[in-house]
């Protein structure tokens, strides 16, 4: 290609690459941006059309001279070309890298077409997408087999097969479905590949109809149907039973992609873990262990857009002599100003890293991202930190200073600096357990929830240390009066279990060879009854499972079956049934909850209807609502006034849908937000817009809400809405004849009616009693009262 010596060869020409090279085209370094496909920002091309592109962090000042701002992907991609044309970046199209050579200080990159260059650096900002799956099976080059969906309005009265069963599948399918006959081609059982949100978005779509599955499914191949054909092409599929043809108008292939994680590797660049979506091992400047290589944006574990068009700028001015403070600097600065140790932002994290033991192997990146998103809060002697029945998972680490913490047996426990806290509700999204108040004066590192379990995913050190502090606090407190020695022994046997919604724990009739202590999520119990299963027993977190088979020769009396996502711990039942044999008081514990729970089976199965209604609430979600709507259709008149008084306390915007939503027996489940212990809706609120009150409700701020849609589009019970909402006049605005100009569409939905002191409106306003609202653990007793 060239024999010219490059300055830096920019791989990927997404918003990092662009943003690199156009800072060196300003800087007249010699550069070329390679891109392997035919136009720029490839990922952000494959959107769907129309798709609102946010422009993430808020707090994060843009650093680059390329514009982006938050917009729909069409005047992004297009203010992005114009960048490209005007800087005059040496851009190449279709310059796919087959492999990257390092020599005598330098790279020597060979494309697939054969062609070379040379370069003294590379800046890697190739995404995390890599090129998309192919299926291998004849036929999948014919021009109706694509592998994106640029706009579902494109198409209509068409009989689409998508293949595949991750998030990208699940969401093609669903945007295609109100207009198209929609099939979905699954090789597994199940959708757990899938973000909880979207897997119970595709369940319900299929079986209401609006969808097709097949499971347990493959493609044997890809058939062209005549001209005439109404439908040009016919996919052959090998089911569980037989092999099925089916006439289609084009079939979309959502596979995922092959990662360029294996290109990176092969110049040397380490990676922190084998997670595949753990990040490479960076400096502060971005570089890899192998000098001259640099990786920015997704890759280097920074989905975000503003990142990497700060990230490519600032490689650049480092590579030229002209190191610049990161875009991330002024604000770490004034976060870490009242901090009394330190000089500068780069002395205060290191001193943070040294005195908080948890994050001190993390990346120096990921510290920053950390520190950024936290805040240092200093507390007085004898301040309530929080207090044991609050709403809150924020997570705390001790920076300077004691805690006191007071357990609801009466203990308390002192934690001094370098100690975290907090760890309990962050896994569990359930109240607090206990009471912490401030020892000394300290300053405790905050950061939220969503912060601290991302950094779980991505830091292996992060997730075993909190992990393993949290076996051995749960431990202690539900094994009391266990002498501590004891316990780190059992601890040392105990085992984490990840379930997925619908999943067994264990079966009836199996071997009791563990106990199970549920730490997050919640499961029901059955039995069986005939050609049936009764349910017996509904139990969230902290409570034992299995430990009825105590008492029966070692053997499962029950299914255990997770409600929701769980987490249990599992431990050894000889090693259990050892401690029952040292500790009368245990042993006396242990078979009261046993008792309680034997006794809860000839009771449900006496009335197999009341187990029928717990597992049908049960089977749609019921199990992580800390506050649900239910109405006793028995007692209900149809008169709305829910709705009404819904509608008169919310700016005449109703949050509630009466009519909607499942009915079985006299219990309906309208459509009305249940303040989940795990909110879907929090789960990506680039804003954080989105809270838990230490009251336990879970509401929306109208103020920081940017109206992206993502909490709407995660809620897997359709209970929040886009809406305008009327702006509020004074008085004189309305004498003066003054109207409500339009708003921007924002999420809403039911807050508890916080602000009132008689609480839901909802609940006042029914004339009957019909309307209740309930905690999950009140669903079996209120299936009781409600049922004749």
């Amino acid at each position: 290609m060239s024999h010219k010596m490059f300055d830096v060869a920019i791989i990927g020409a997404g918003p990092g690459g662009i943003s690199a090279a156009a800072r060196a085209s300003q800087r007249n370094a010699s550069h070329v941006l390679l891109e392997a496909s035919d136009r720029h920002a490839n990922t952000i091309q494959q959107y769907q059309k129309g798709k609102h592109v946010m422009a993430e962090p808020c707090q994060l000042p843009l650093r680059s001279d390329v514009e982006f701002r938050a917009g729909d992907r069409e005047s992004i991609l297009d203010k992005w070309e114009q960048t490209i044309s005007n800087t005059e970046i040496n851009i190449r199209y279709k310059a796919e890298v087959r492999s990257i050579v390092s020599k005598n200080d330098a790279f020597r990159i060979v494309l697939k077409t054969g062609q070379s260059l040379s370069t003294k650096n590379i800046i890697l900002a190739l995404g995390v997408q890599g090129k998309p799956r192919k299926l291998n099976v004849p036929g999948e080059e014919y021009p109706f087999v694509q592998t994106s969906l640029e706009s579902a309005d494109a198409y209509h009265q068409e009989t689409i097969v998508i293949v595949g069963a991750g998030d990208s599948a699940i969401e093609n399918a669903i945007s295609l479905c109100s207009d198209n006959r929609v099939i979905v081609i699954n090789r597994r059982n199940d959708f757990s590949r899938a973000k909880e949100s979207n897997m119970n978005r595709i369940i319900k779509a299929i079986e209401i109809g609006q969808i097709e599955c097949f499971y347990e499914t493959t493609v044997d191949q890809i058939q062209q149907n005549p001209a005439e054909s109404q439908m040009p092409g016919r996919i052959v599929l090998n089911t569980v039973d037989d092999v099925v043809a089916i006439d289609c108008h084009r079939i979309i292939t959502r596979l995922g992609a092959i990662p360029s994680r294996k290109l990176v590797e092969s110049v040397g660049v380490s990676f922190s873990s084998e997670a595949a979506d753990s990040p490479p091992q960076l400096s502060q400047y971005y570089e890899s262990n192998v000098p001259g290589v640099y990786v920015i944006g997704a890759l280097a574990g920074y989905p975000l857009i503003k990142q990497a068009l700060n990230q490519g700028y600032e490689v650049i001015e480092h590579l030229l002599g002209n190191p610049v403070k990161p875009a991330d600097h002024p604000i770490l600065q004034e976060k870490l100003k009242a901090l009394p140790f330190g000089e500068d932002v780069d002395d205060r994290l290191m001193l943070i890293r040294q005195h908080l033991r948890l994050f001190r192997e993390i990346n120096p990146l990921n510290l920053r991202e950390l520190v950024m998103m936290s805040k240092m809060t200093t507390y007085r002697h004898g301040e309530v930190i929080f207090s044991e029945g609050s709403y809150c998972s924020t997570f705390y680490n001790i920076l300077q200073g004691k805690v006191q913490v007071q357990s609801e047996a009466g203990k308390t426990l002192t934690l001094k600096q370098g100690q975290f806290f907090g760890e309990s509700s962050l896994i569990s999204d359930r109240p607090r357990k206990v009471t912490v108040i401030a020892d000394d004066d300290c300053i405790l590192f905050e950061t939220p929830p969503r912060i601290i379990k991302k950094l779980m995913r991505i830091e292996k050190s992060v997730r075993y240390g909190i992990d393993q502090v949290s076996i051995l606090r749960s431990l202690n407190r539900l094994l009391r009066p266990i002498p501590k020695d004891i316990v780190r022994l059992i601890a040392k046997q105990t085992k984490i279990h990840r379930f997925a919604m619908g999943e067994t724990l264990f079966q009836e009739g199996d071997c009791s060879d563990h106990l199970y202590l549920l730490r997050s999520g919640s499961v029901t119990l059955s039995r069986k009854n005939g050609k049936k299963n009764d349910v017996v027993g509904y139990y969230a977190a902290d409570s034992f499972i299995g430990l009825m088979g105590l008492t029966e020769n070692n053997h499962r009396l029950v299914t255990a079956q997770a409600t929701v996502a769980t987490e249990a711990l599992s431990i050894p039942f000889a090693d259990f049934n050892n401690l029952l044999t040292s500790n009368q008081k245990l042993r006396d514990k242990i078979q009261k909850e046993t008792q309680n729970q034997l006794a809860k089976i000839p009771r449900m199965q006496a009335e197999p209807e009341r187990g029928e209604t717990l597992a049908y609430l049960m089977d749609h979600g019921l199990g992580q609502a800390t506050n649900v709507l239910i109405i006793d259709e028995s007692l209900c008149i149809g008169c709305d006034n829910c709705e009404t008084a819904c509608a008169t306390t919310h700016q005449d915007v109703s949050r509630l849908d009466r009519k909607a939503g499942p009915t079985f027996n006299s219990l309906h489940i309208p459509a009305s937000c249940r303040h989940c212990e795990h909110p879907h809706c929090m789960l990506d609120c680039p804003p954080d817009a989105i809270t838990r009150l230490e009251s336990g409700e879970v509401v929306i701020n109208d103020d920081t809400c940017i109206g992206c849609g993502n909490c709407e589009d995660n809620c897997p019970y359709d209970v929040i809405q886009m809406t305008q909402l009327n702006q509020k006049l004074s008085l004189l605005d309305r004498l003066l004849g003054k109207k409500s100009e339009p708003t921007p569409k924002i999420a809403v939905k039911c807050d508890m009616c916080m602000d009132l002191k008689n609480g839901p409106a909802c609940v006042n306003a029914c004339p009957t009693g019909a309307a209740i609202r309930i905690h999950a653990e009140q669903a079996a007793s209120s299936v009781n009262k409600i049922l004749p």
